[in-house]
């Protein structure tokens, strides 16, 4: 069975939104385009925007839920974003420019025994992964369904916030790539490590509330709290929803 791109998704603010693309160009060593651009500093946060930095240093869905509702749209002619949840009004801004707007329009979805928001840094020339090298995430839609069917229900794929989903492999069998070179498209990746997942996962993205513990049921199913992995681009090009995907011989 010949596996298959099923989604690509791409997180503009890192913790703050995300949205689905039906195809982007990678580039070699180094991040999604418009993928973790920015993110927003809390203020005990000792991220400068000179280099990365660790999440613990940012606002994220692992210490605020409601920001998990958050869903985005790239104008990537203007740079803006169109910000949308909920319970909030949507917004539009530019956040090189409109920093504080970004911060006052995401303030209610921070809980008040949490440390507010701050600033918004950007990293030059990569993304704010949370990985410390450049990274593209990966999952799988087989995986997806085992926790699925584990949980009782069919879990949102959005609640991992991965840049790739694939369809047409076996459960897990993501985890037998790390080290291994995948083709993806016209582009190629490597896989470097699985991804251990946090809180920010128990949340719903449609309404960013707590409703489900993914990682109890990983820990009890699996044994392990890792879903998907991350890995780097060996080689630049152009990946498109519906592309064959699977390891270089």
């Amino acid at each position: 069975m010949t596996a298959r791109i099923a989604q690509i998704w791409r997180h503009p603010i890192k913790g703050h939104g995300r949205e689905a693309i039906d195809h982007v160009t990678l580039a070699e060593g180094r991040t999604m385009p418009w993928d973790r651009t920015w993110a927003i500093a809390h203020a005990a946060s000792k991220a400068t925007g000179e280099n990365w930095a660790p999440s613990l240093n940012f606002s994220r869905g692992s210490k605020a839920p409601g920001l998990m509702g958050i869903s985005a749209k790239v104008d990537e002619a203007t740079g803006s974003l169109t910000l949308s949840h909920p319970d909030l009004d949507d917004i539009t801004l530019d956040p090189d420019k409109d920093a504080q707007a970004l911060i006052t329009w995401a303030a209610s979805l921070m809980p008040p025994d949490r440390v507010a928001s701050a600033r918004v840094i950007r990293v030059a020339g990569r993304g704010m992964t949370d990985s410390d090298f450049p990274s593209v995430s990966l999952g799988t839609l087989p995986s997806l369904r085992a926790l699925g069917q584990k949980m009782g229900f069919d879990v949102a794929a959005r609640r991992f916030r991965m840049n790739f989903w694939l369809d047409g492999l076996e459960p897990w069998q993501e985890f037998e790539w790390i080290g291994r070179r995948l083709a993806l498209g016209a582009a190629e990746i490597e896989v470097r490590a699985r991804t251990i997942r946090c809180r920010a996962t128990m949340s719903n993205p449609d309404t960013g509330k707590i409703d489900a513990d993914t990682l109890a049921a990983l820990k009890e199913g699996w044994g392990h709290q890792d879903f998907g992995v991350y890995a780097v681009v060996t080689r630049g090009g152009r990946v498109t929803v519906g592309d064959a995907a699977g390891p270089v011989a």
